[in-house]
């Protein structure tokens, strides 16, 4: 997940908690993550979302669609993080099955060049 609004949201936390050395410290990853995502060398990933969310407070809704209080107030977020992750997984699977399906109809298709020049 890399979108513009979202690393700007970003760049705003890490402002407020002082750098991305500060912030990585907060939530127990590596400023060079931190980094890499603002760069947007690395993608914004569920993880650094949920850590953000559950850590720090942050609301999901704020984070990843920049509506609604920035900080969470309602229960409600803890479960929208999960909903997320488990539709996430949900989302990979899918990719898996598609990936496995266009290698089966390439190798349909290449038996079936295969034929078509042995009785052509």
């Amino acid at each position: 997940m890399s979108d513009e609004a979202l690393v700007k949201r970003l760049k705003v936390i890490v402002k407020e908690h002082g750098g991305q050395l500060a912030l990585a410290g907060a939530i127990g990853v590596d400023q060079g993550f931190i980094s890499k995502v603002i760069n947007k060398k690395q993608d914004v990933s569920y993880y650094l979302i949920r850590k953000l969310c559950f850590q720090l407070k942050y609301s999901p809704e704020w984070l990843i669609l920049g509506t609604g209080d920035k900080k969470i107030n309602k229960p409600e977020s803890a479960k929208l993080i999960t909903e997320i992750q488990m539709m996430r997984t949900e989302m990979d699977i899918l990719h898996a099955r598609m990936r496995a399906y266009e290698m089966e109809i390439k190798e349909l298709k290449d038996q079936l060049l295969l034929g078509e020049r042995k009785t052509g």
